[in-house]
């Protein structure tokens, strides 16, 4: 991960406010103004309202554009079709190594160059990369477009591989992985959660990598990765914001319509048994307080019920008025927070909550406490008002990334590459307005089994004074 985490579609949070004008005319009955918020007209977002072009290069490249002509200036992402996912044991934590190699130099730009270049012609760049991918993005004036084109092409290309490079930024992944796993609460029970809940699937091992892999991995292993799964026809541009789309696409033509393809990878292997019985894995580590994630077996982007866990998990934990908050955190007090996170994948996943306990308050009665309010959603369902809430909050949320250039470019690449075409951006919110309560009721009983659980719990350990600096007794 270069510098923040990748914020997904699902579960974002926008809310408005629109004031009258004083000459008003006459209010809308209360009945009036529920039955219209209930039952929203007419689609939110079409392909003729939102205009995308799609092109394919030559050698296999992906080209998508979306001109908007408001601000001047761009976005531009390049997505590539690799993630943790594409790894094997022995060569975990490749694909987010190269996502730091590619701002290293290549063929034209010397290494810790690349971003000097484009932060001098007023850009920014950014990346992440997760089980299923790796992307980059850079934002710039729209008359500066070329400095991006040039700068990406090349590392495409010719991205330095140098022996003294990549052994100097191996270093700074291990780093990277002290920092975020290896001493985070929440980054070792989240990577002992996959790890135990998952025996044969290709999102078994974390996405930075296990600590012996990157301490082995040859560089004969990295150019053969690098070469297998950076190339054009595995890649989707996206070029979003104040541009002609017949110069841009030339423009682009000539910087990647040069790179040779590759041949296409082989698809990972999903080997994974069907779980018959709940799973548990402690991490021991000093802590004040106990923590415990619950992960359940959840679908497939394939599945078209991603959409009903978006709103489940919406439901539970979205806000102070969630059931998980209300439960453990406010009713009970015995949480200090409470939440659960569903992000639709290619590879069946985990739908996870996380509760950290109070001071005192153990993860035996937190896990009680979730499995009371799991229960009662289970029989019940959830209320009309919860129902539409969770719906209005995920339209919006979904809305709302679309009110920049970049963040149309991520929605654009996350939908043609995770769900294998971006027009199915347009059926998100009607997906997300057919849900039923019977629809929750029917995908909470299938999800909450606790024969498809795996729990990660985090069991407090008292600091040694010697780790702590202090003196031997």
């Amino acid at each position: 991960m270069r510098r923040t985490l990748f914020t997904m579609l699902a579960g974002a949070v926008l809310v408005t406010a629109t004031g009258a004008p004083a000459h008003a005319a006459k209010r809308p009955s209360r009945k009036a103004e529920a039955a219209s918020a209930a039952a929203p007209s007419g689609p939110a977002l079409s392909p003729e309202r939102f205009k995308v072009q799609r092109h394919v290069l030559g050698n296999g490249l992906v080209v998508l554009t979306r001109e908007d002509p408001s601000v001047p200036a761009v976005a531009f992402w390049q997505w590539f079709k690799v993630g943790s996912r594409d790894e094997h044991p022995g060569i975990t934590g490749l694909s987010h190594f190269f996502e730091h190699m590619m701002f290293n130099g290549s063929k034209n730009v010397p290494p810790k160059e690349y971003d000097r270049i484009l932060e001098s012609n007023g850009g920014y760049s950014n990346a992440f990369t997760s089980r299923d991918m790796t992307a980059y993005y850079e934002e710039l004036s729209s008359d500066r477009l070329d400095v991006a084109l040039r700068l990406d092409s090349d590392r495409m290309m010719d991205l330095s591989l140098l022996p003294d490079v990549l052994k100097s930024e191996i270093e700074v992944v291990k780093e990277e992985r002290r920092l975020r796993v290896d001493n985070s609460i929440n980054g070792m029970l989240d990577e002992a959660l996959w790890a135990t809940a998952f025996y044969a699937s290709p999102y078994n091992w974390p996405v930075i990598g296990w600590m012996k892999d990157l301490e082995r991995i040859p560089r004969e292993e990295m150019v053969r990765y690098f070469r297998t799964y950076y190339a054009p026809n595995n890649c989707i541009l996206v070029l979003v914001g104040d541009f002609k789309t017949d110069e841009a696409l030339a423009r682009i033509k000539s910087f990647f319509g040069g790179i040779p393809l590759q041949p296409l990878p082989a698809v990972p292997v999903n080997s994974e048994p069907e779980q018959h019985g709940e799973r548990r894995v402690s991490v021991n580590y000093p802590a004040e307080t106990e923590t415990f994630m619950a992960g359940y077996k959840a679908p497939s982007v394939k599945n078209s019920d991603v959409y009903v866990l978006d709103v489940i998990s919406s439901i539970l934990s979205d806000g102070e008025s969630s059931r998980f908050h209300q439960a453990l955190v406010y009713e009970r007090q015995i949480a200090l927070d409470a939440s659960t996170s569903f992000f639709a994948q290619l590879e069946p996943g985990l739908f996870e909550c996380f509760v950290q306990m109070k001071p005192g308050r153990t993860a035996r009665e937190g896990e009680a406490a979730m499995d009371s309010v799991i229960h009662a959603f289970i029989e019940d369902g959830p209320t009309e008002r919860e129902l539409q809430k969770a719906k209005n909050l995920l339209e919006a949320g979904f809305i709302k990334q679309l009110k920049t250039n970049n963040g149309v470019g991520q929605t654009l690449g996350y939908y043609e590459h995770v769900y294998g075409d971006y027009r199915k951006m347009f059926e998100a919110i009607d997906r997300y307005r057919a849900v039923t309560a019977a629809d929750c009721k029917r995908v909470a009983k299938d999800l909450f089994d606790a024969r498809k659980r795996t729990v990660a719990i985090l069991v407090p350990e008292k600091e040694s004074e010697e780790a702590s600096g202090g003196a031997r007794p």
